[in-house]
């Protein structure tokens, strides 16, 4: 069984990291205390863009390139999940997901 058919999307419970180019419209994003432009989540900590009735990201053509470049069942998402699952907990903690310059 590979590991995206049992995925809790985790990833889309990070921190991520606006760039201007991505051109994601306002009421999607937010800005933390350091002034970064990131997706914004709702109460339960998910990201705002993603689609609950269909856990679908509902800007999917247009995510952030950050989000483009996540590599599903990649090494970093494989750790996220066995930290997720090793957690046992029903969210995870806040990480800031931001590419290297």
């Amino acid at each position: 069984m590979s590991a995206c058919s049992r995925c809790d999307a985790v990833c889309c419970r990070l921190t991520v990291v606006v760039q201007p180019e991505d051109r994601i419209p306002a009421h999607y994003t937010t800005r933390t205390a350091s002034g970064l432009e990131v997706m914004a989540r709702d109460g339960e900590g998910w990201c705002v863009a993603v689609d609950n009735a269909r856990m679908q990201c509902s800007i999917y053509g247009t995510r952030p390139q950050v989000c483009r470049r996540f590599a599903m069942s990649g090494p970093y998402c494989r750790d996220l999940q066995a930290d997720y699952r090793d957690r046992n907990a029903r969210g995870i903690p806040l990480v800031l997901y931001q590419e290297a310059p």
